[in-house]
């Protein structure tokens, strides 16, 4: 059963940072190294698109997860995928562009979204 009241798969970045600061979710970071060295979410986890099948196992299975990458769409493919492998899985809607663009931190402090 889904914790989450938005769209089915999609959830607004005010939400993430919300449950994201409350522990709720795993975050995951979709996107290719130097877009991650550029600026991120503090804590979320780096794990480039190419990888994630074979980092699946280390995904816990148990609770939510959402996928981000620059503006959503590489992180929406992640999304169905795991969303067909039953786990709760969500896209991060808009990407990190809709998280900066909401004045949400990115680190280091000077941190800033690369494009792809």
């Amino acid at each position: 059963m889904p914790v989450f009241d938005d769209p089915p798969s999609e959830i607004s970045p005010e939400r993430v940072a919300e449950l994201w600061r409350r522990g709720e979710v795993q975050l995951i970071d979709v996107r290719e190294p130097y877009e991650h060295a550029a600026g991120r979410i503090a804590g979320a986890r780096h794990i480039e698109l190419e990888r994630l099948a074979s980092e699946a196992e280390t995904i816990d299975g148990d609770r939510p997860v959402v996928f981000h990458c620059r503006l959503g769409a590489r992180s929406g493919m992640a999304t169905q995928a795991f969303r067909a492998a039953d786990y709760d899985a969500y896209n991060m809607t808009g990407g990190l562009q809709a998280w900066a663009d909401a004045g949400l931190p990115l680190e280091p402090a000077e941190g800033y979204v690369a494009a792809h």
